[in-house]
């Protein structure tokens, strides 16, 4: 089979010349024949580009079809689990292939688009959401949102192979108060080999297990307390990443990442140095023929100037405070999942939890603008999640997901009597039902008791749907 791809790759680049050779020649103006050579020597070089970047994927095809053939047939005693870990795949499009002469499809990316509308009822006015004893940004998308009927969050993917080496992916957030944002955009080895792979661009970090994610992807309608208090919600940078995939029978992937820094709990700035630096390893594997774990550690470290916070000083009254310094959140995730004999398509269940802890050091400014106290700061804060996912039926699921906050130890310094001690612990608890009539679409329903504020409960509701249009790759474990 190897030896007859250079054959039949030199003879499909032999029988279009071969073509123009037989041709009888005619007579053109002695001014066209300089632009005649160069149209024929660049749709000859598009031809042999595409030709190697199908024999690049043919080759591939090939290895892959003789382990298979080496490997042991599958039957019902050693089929794997469905949903093993594994490396999160790409989705990756056919190699792109010039056409000749090119044109605007010589491309051809893949294209989707996710579609989500959202009704959201809550008892509490959410303009006034807050995580006691937790001081975050203003831009922070924390808290239920807006109330009545939006628009959710709509995505926008491109993706496609630029060469046999690298791929592109793009991602772009239509927001509901019609702004947009770059989400993703990043560029990535497809051939580095020896298990390595390196992103550059715009991404999620891959510290944790939600974080990577794209909010279609969740199992609820909004990320934990513990997400939004100690990582904003999401953490997403500019920078590279490097991830290496042990080549060993048990799932194995350790991982490096710096960054700009730009989102909380770091801040954007003109440094030339890195303003955030990650770790993440995750291992996992298959007990049984129907379960499946993974589990991981993950490190942040970011560095913030001047960066502007909400909170409440001892009276209650509402102050903007600067804090200057760093942070450094761990991570510890843990997913188990089951499905019978590795079938997920009528009965499974997902038990999914995480733990994040917080330190912060460095200068706090008091009430900026009127007070103006400076002083030291150091705040040790933590929080933690639990969820189940049982789906009982074809297309039904039904959720369950207890959270908790802790505020920890806080030094203010020289500002410590501005601020009031409180001893409280936000929590949460959400309930969801949700009907998928197939991949690609999803009407969820979702009750929370909201108790992230001090002596308030609030209630809140939501239906939602989401719409999956176009190429969508598989998603992680």
């Amino acid at each position: 089979m190897k030896k007859l791809l250079p054959a039949s790759l030199a003879l499909a680049l032999a029988t279009p010349i071969a073509a123009l050779a037989q041709t009888p020649p005619t007579k053109a103006p002695a001014s066209n024949t300089s632009s005649d050579i160069a149209a024929l020597r660049q749709e000859i070089e598009a031809m042999r580009a595409g030709y190697e970047a199908r024999l690049q994927a043919m080759e591939q095809r090939l290895k892959a079809a003789e382990a298979a053939a080496a490997a042991p047939p599958v039957t019902a005693d050693n089929a794997p689990v469905a949903a093993a870990p594994a490396a999160p795949v790409a989705n990756l499009p056919p190699p792109a292939v010039a056409a000749a002469g090119g044109g605007a499809n010589a491309f051809n990316p893949a294209i989707s688009l996710i579609l989500s509308g959202l009704y959201t009822r809550t008892s509490k006015d959410p303009d006034h959401f807050g995580i006691t004893g937790f001081q975050l940004p203003r831009d922070a998308e924390v808290g239920p949102g807006t109330r009545g009927f939006s628009l959710a969050e709509t995505e926008l993917g491109l993706s496609a192979n630029i060469d046999p080496w690298w791929r592109g992916a793009a991602n772009i957030s239509l927001h509901p108060d019609d702004t947009v944002s770059v989400e993703e955009a990043y560029v990535q080895t497809t051939s580095l080999g020896n298990g390595f792979s390196l992103k550059a661009g715009r991404f999620f970090s891959g510290i944790g297990y939600l974080n990577p994610q794209h909010s279609h992807t969740w199992d609820f309608v909004d990320n934990p307390l513990a997400y939004q208090a100690l990582l904003g919600t999401q953490f997403g940078d500019d920078g590279v990443q490097l991830t290496w995939l042990a080549p060993i029978d048990q799932y194995l992937e350790l991982g490096a990442e710096v960054g700009r820094g730009r989102s909380f709990p770091g801040t954007d700035g003109s440094r030339n140095g890195a303003g955030m630096v990650a770790l993440t390893a995750h291992t996992g594997g298959d007990i049984g023929d129907s379960h499946s774990w993974r589990a991981g550690l993950s490190l942040l470290h970011a560095k913030a100037d001047d960066q502007e916070l909400d909170a409440s000083d001892a009276s209650g009254n509402a102050v903007t405070n600067a804090f200057t310094g760093r942070t450094r959140v761990w991570v510890a995730d843990a997913v188990w999942k089951w499905a019978p004999n590795g079938n997920a398509t009528r009965t499974s269940f997902k038990l999914q939890g995480e733990y994040l802890r917080s330190t912060r050091d460095g200068d706090l400014v008091y009430d900026v603008g009127s007070t103006d106290s400076s002083g030291s700061y150091r705040a040790i804060q933590s929080g933690w999640y639990l969820q189940g996912i049982y789906q009982f039926m074809p297309g039904w699921r039904v959720g369950l997901r207890t959270e908790r906050l802790d505020a920890g130890s806080t030094d203010f310094g020289g500002s410590a009597l501005a601020f009031a001690d409180s001893n409280y612990h936000p929590h949460k608890n959400s309930l969801m039902l949700d009907y998928n009539p197939s991949e690609f679409s999803r009407v969820r329903l979702q009750f929370a008791q909201d108790r992230s504020r001090d002596g308030v409960t609030d209630n809140q509701f939501f239906v939602q749907y989401q719409m999956s249009l176009g190429a969508h790759g598989a998603h992680s474990y």
